[in-house]
């Protein structure tokens, strides 16, 4: 924007120097004229008033190097240029008292060819003014015939070049740098006052994503900008005692759902036959399930868990310590990232878990590109139908279709790792391996300033990021 107002500003300079300098110029010449016209009316009235015999002294006294005043018999101008001598030719009649009584020719026009100083210049005087001039010859030529009372016309010759631009380097240079840097400065200041709390807004709506605690922003700047930070605090606190509603509502339920159940459960011990007992006491216990998942769902996305900084590596090793099964875990670098550590061991652990289950094996490995985290978690299952690689991230979706817990679960961990993830500002996606298995890329801004500058994502319509590779997506 700075560039593009200071080309403005250039460009008016230029257009506005432009015509000043053709303005310069007419006056220059009108001046000249004028003055020329004004010798003229005197000389003539002189002429008319004084004897004959001092008509050549005063036609000697009247000649200078510029105006030459001759008196003949014809006129020299034979065809008076009315277009534009008028102004000449008023002023020689309002100096001469005339009121059309007399003619009076004035002819102006430009000096063609090779435009040399007047002749009857000196060598001196010739050289000055080709000095003066800058060596730009571009003239133009006024003659004049007036009447005068005995029957004689008293010629005037006069020649007056343009003036050439008077272009001071110095001066303009510095000019045109002092005028640039206080711009410059002055928009520099502006926009900082625009950019600054923009800046801001766009980092706490980043922590408001990914549900830090903060202070409200402070509203600097504009009005417009103002305005939209206090819109985005109304916004902070609307959205935070949704998010506080709703987990208080989510853990109302949890509770007076228990008692009921708990209740069942005591009710089913004193039935008689064993099987109606069984059956009774297998569905209370699937319903207790449920509803545990069903909450631990809730608790994953709505956490408020302070964020910590981590150490991946360490991080990926703790969590393989801590599993039946141990994976395959490859080395990579040293990197941290500032995390709701439980909720993100959870999400790492559900997908870990997830793999062993469905795919028989689990291979993570890690990797930083760009500003990004990725965490690649592979098997070598079945994989999944691409038209379902979305699908399966719904809440209580499953491709088992068998009503048993053990090879079905709920169908929440894939929800519960996606939430956890896209809080954390990240996301998760699965894509299939065409050589058989399946990789679930789990990615993560290493700060906040790299996910605020990176590009956007909604919940629900992720975009890869430009500077992972997915192997395999579709």
């Amino acid at each position: 924007m700075i560039l593009l107002l200071l080309g403005v500003l250039l460009a008016a300079q230029i257009v506005s120097l432009f015509f000043f300098v053709d303005e310069r110029s007419l006056a220059v010449r009108a001046a000249l004229g004028f003055e020329a016209a004004g010798r003229a009316a005197s000389v003539a009235r002189l002429l008319e008033e004084a004897p004959a015999e001092l008509h050549a002294s005063i036609l000697r006294a009247a000649n200078s190097p510029l105006v030459r005043f001759d008196v003949t018999e014809s006129p020299q101008v034979q065809e008076a240029d009315h277009n534009v001598a008028g102004p000449v030719e008023d002023r020689i009649r309002r100096l001469l008292g005339d009121q059309f009584t007399r003619e009076i020719r004035v002819d102006v026009h430009d000096v063609e060819g090779t435009i040399m100083p007047l002749s009857h210049l000196s060598s001196e005087m010739a050289e000055m003014h080709v000095a003066m001039m800058r060596g730009d010859l571009s003239a133009l030529e006024m003659s004049v015939s007036i009447a005068l009372s005995g029957g004689d016309w008293l010629n005037v010759e006069t020649r007056f070049e343009r003036p050439p631009l008077q272009w001071a380097g110095g001066s303009t240079v510095t000019f045109v740098g002092t005028a640039a840097v206080l711009l410059a400065a002055g928009f520099w200041f502006l926009m900082t006052r625009i950019t600054g709390p923009l800046r801001r807004l766009a980092v706490a709506s980043e922590r408001l994503g990914r549900g830090e605690d903060m202070e409200p922003v402070e509203p600097t700047g504009p009005t417009e900008v103002r305005d939209l930070t206090a819109a985005f605090g109304i916004m902070q606190q609307r959205l935070t005692r949704f998010v506080e509603d709703r987990t208080r509502m989510l853990a109302a339920i949890g509770h007076d759902l228990r008692s009921p159940l708990t209740a069942l459960r005591v009710r089913t011990e004193m039935v008689d036959d064993t099987e109606t007992r069984d059956a009774l006491t297998s569905s209370i216990e699937e319903m207790q399930g449920m509803l545990d998942a069903t909450l631990s769902y809730a608790r994953g996305v709505s956490a408020t868990e302070a964020f910590e900084r981590v150490q991946v590596g360490q991080m990926l090793g703790d969590i393989n310590q801590t599993l039946t099964t141990p994976v395959s875990l490859a080395p990579g670098p040293e990197v941290s990232v500032s995390v709701r550590p439980f909720a993100f061991r959870r999400a790492v652990r559900n997908l870990i878990e997830n793999a062993q289950r469905y795919g028989g094996n689990a291979r993570v490995s890690y990797d930083v590109q760009g500003e990004v985290l990725a965490i690649r978690i592979a098997d070598d299952g079945p994989g999944i139908p691409d038209d379902l690689l979305e699908d399966v991230f719904a809440p209580f979706h499953r491709l088992e279709q068998s009503r048993s817990l053990d090879t079905g679960g709920h169908g929440l961990g894939l929800s519960i790792a996606r939430g956890i993830l896209r809080a954390h500002g990240g996301d998760v996606i699965l894509s299939n391996v065409p050589e058989g298995g399946l990789i679930a890329t789990l990615t993560l801004p290493i700060d906040t300033a790299a996910s605020v500058n990176g590009p956007e994502t909604a919940p629900g319509d992720f975009r890869p990021h430009p500077e992972i590779e997915y192997r395999g997506t579709t």
